[in-house]
């Protein structure tokens, strides 16, 4: 009787101990969940703040590291007579406004021109791949492509006289800042014709777009007039942080101009990253005075793009009530047609001559194609590139796992409280993408040597995620709320915790999503160059800061193959992204 009586003492033990045991840790759960949004909230505005704060003291002369302790204004008036700063401020302002304004325009264009057309989808397809490209691969591809001696000039070679040898020619270092231009239009377009794609993806918005392009057709308007007219007012705020985005880089880039542009003088954000990386550490006072140049140089960019807006809202405003049915609607649609050729064969020109001058052994000017085809360049970089390759793919994980794990925390915090996000949160997840990375990676440094952490790896890591999060997120939040409540209601009635209905239900239905939200996260990590560097302190090498490296001063063989490593690791990531989801699926139906 004692043993049956035991036994019944040990069920009833079990049987009160497991739903404490699975309640304890729903709540764990839970907490976490709920406090995610306010801990993504800290982690993109801190650092970021905190940088600003920490660059802006040392402007000020404010270094007890140097032993500098009274505020002065002794880094500007440095940074004043610094010569040639009049032309390193306008060529930044020339280069990011005018590359921002084409590739907005030329996005428009097509979206106009094939706007609910299957020809939008096929361009849409060929224009993905070039997400994944890292800017400084495009850099160094675009370089190869304009170069006197590059692909353009061997194609029109034979249909020119003279031409025996390479001719001599600006680009691509042009002094006006051409090169980098074209470099940074042809990056940025498919990056905002897919933002603008992905707006159109979205069940409501997508379908109130289409009808009110239907209902002008029907009126009579020509399809690029009822684009602009009764689709481009309703789509545009949807597209107004990602073009601030990529304003906010074109202005303060670092990789493209380091490739493409001038060197007397570079763009300001290129001479700041140099007088930051001199021995002098005194440099470093002008540097931080610089970095709230070019934080004024962005933020005026910015303030004129939003003025430009009201302006152009207020003269067009007319013509959108007018009644006009075209403006030469089939002249715009051959122009645009022939403009989107020359941009699709210009990206796959350069891509081809990469490839070639990668695997080119004798290669004389002006033969189009190399003599001989050899691997030794591959074999000579592959010895050497092990530590760096190491260092980009573990950086690239840490990084993304991280933004994974907490973009999926603050989705379901949405979810379990039935409220979006607030503005301000959407707004501060662009925040590292809207302040000029190039000033508050500054202070982020200053911190991280004010606080005596040598952890370089931990340093690269954490400054990859704040770039990383921002595109997880956004990747992965309209799969997310397009999910069906209905599976999480019907598991919750049937007794499943939010746990189980988190883990079970939601996250097997995003088995496709995460997996493009991972390879994005991935490819955004390895192709960061100036966050390496920076938090790195020289001492983390990836594939992109010797691609980089060797792209102004090896040969083009080498930097051709470090280049196509760099396009490789994130094109694998996304192929997985998209067979893994075929084969899993072809598996169950089995």
């Amino acid at each position: 009787m004692s043993k049956d009586s035991n036994n019944k003492k040990a069920d009833a033990n079990t049987k009160t101990k497991a739903p404490y045991q699975i309640d304890l840790f729903t709540r764990i759960f839970t907490g976490v969940v709920s406090l995610s949004p306010k801990f993504l909230l800290l982690l993109l505005t801190l650092p970021v703040l905190g940088g600003l704060l920490s660059v802006l003291l040392p402007a000020f002369s404010w270094v007890p590291a140097l032993e500098k302790t009274t505020i002065s204004l002794q880094g500007f008036n440095d940074l004043w007579q610094t010569p040639g700063l009049s032309q390193m401020v306008a060529l930044s302002i020339a280069t990011g406004l005018i590359s921002t304004l084409l590739a907005f325009v030329i996005s428009l264009k097509i979206l106009a021109a094939f706007f609910n057309s299957v020809w939008l989808t096929r361009i849409e397809r060929l224009l993905s791949p070039i997400l994944v490209i890292p800017h400084a691969a495009a850099a160094i591809a675009v370089g190869f492509l304009i170069a006197p001696s590059g692909m353009f000039s061997r194609l029109i070679s034979p249909w020119l006289s003279g031409w025996e040898l390479a001719p001599s020619g600006m680009f691509p270092h042009d002094p006006y800042g051409i090169s980098i231009i074209l470099g940074l239009t042809l990056k940025e377009l498919p990056f905002l014709l897919l933002m603008a794609l992905g707006a159109l993806a979205q069940p409501e918005l997508g379908k109130k777009l289409r009808q009110q392009y239907k209902v002008a057709l029907n009126l009579g308007y020509y399809p690029i007039t009822a684009f602009f007219k009764a689709v481009l007012p309703i789509l545009y705020p949807f597209l107004r942080l990602p073009i601030l985005a990529v304003l906010a880089y074109a202005s303060a880039s670092v990789e493209m101009p380091l490739i493409l542009g001038p060197n007397t003088p570079p763009t300001l954000a290129v001479t700041i990253m140099q007088w930051f990386n001199d021995v002098d550490l005194n440099l470093r006072i002008k540097a931080s005075a610089g970095a709230l140049l070019q934080l004024a140089l962005t933020g005026g960019l910015i303030a004129l793009w939003l003025g430009g807006e009201r302006a152009i809202k207020a003269c067009f405003n007319g013509a959108l009530l007018n009644g006009k049915r075209h403006y030469a609607d089939a002249l715009w649609q051959k122009i645009t047609a022939t403009l989107t050729t020359v941009v699709i064969g210009f990206i796959l020109l350069a891509l081809i001559g990469l490839v070639l001058w990668s695997v080119a052994g004798f290669w004389r000017f002006p033969a189009v194609l190399p003599e001989q085809l050899v691997l030794l360049h591959f074999q000579s970089a592959f010895t050497q590139m092990g530590t760096p390759l190491f260092n980009t793919i573990t950086i690239g994980i840490v990084s993304t796992v991280f933004a994974i794990v907490l973009t999926l925390l603050c989705l379901e915090a949405e979810q379990l409280s039935q409220k979006p996000l607030s503005k301000f949160t959407s707004f501060i997840i662009y925040l590292p993408l809207l302040v000029p990375s190039i000033a508050f990676l500054f202070g982020l440094v200053w911190l991280q040597q004010l606080v005596n952490n040598q952890t370089a790896f931990f340093n690269v890591a954490f400054t990859h995620l704040l770039f990383v999060l921002p595109y997880v997120f956004l990747s992965l939040a309209s799969s997310y709320r397009r999910l069906d409540p209905r599976f999480a209601h019907v598991a919750a009635s049937l007794g499943a915790t939010p746990t189980k209905v988190f883990l079970q239900v939601k996250l097997p239905q995003l088995f496709a999503p995460l997996l493009i939200a991972i390879a994005l996260g991935l490819a955004i990590s390895f192709g960061q160059y100036l966050p390496t560097l920076l938090a790195g302190g020289g001492r983390i090498a990836t594939i992109t800061t010797e691609a980089v490296t060797l792209a102004n001063g090896a040969s083009r063989r080498t930097s051709a193959v470090y280049a196509i490593i760099q396009m490789a690791l994130p094109l694998i990531g996304f192929i997985l992204a998209w067979v893994l989801p075929k084969y899993f699926f072809k598996s169950g139906t089995r």
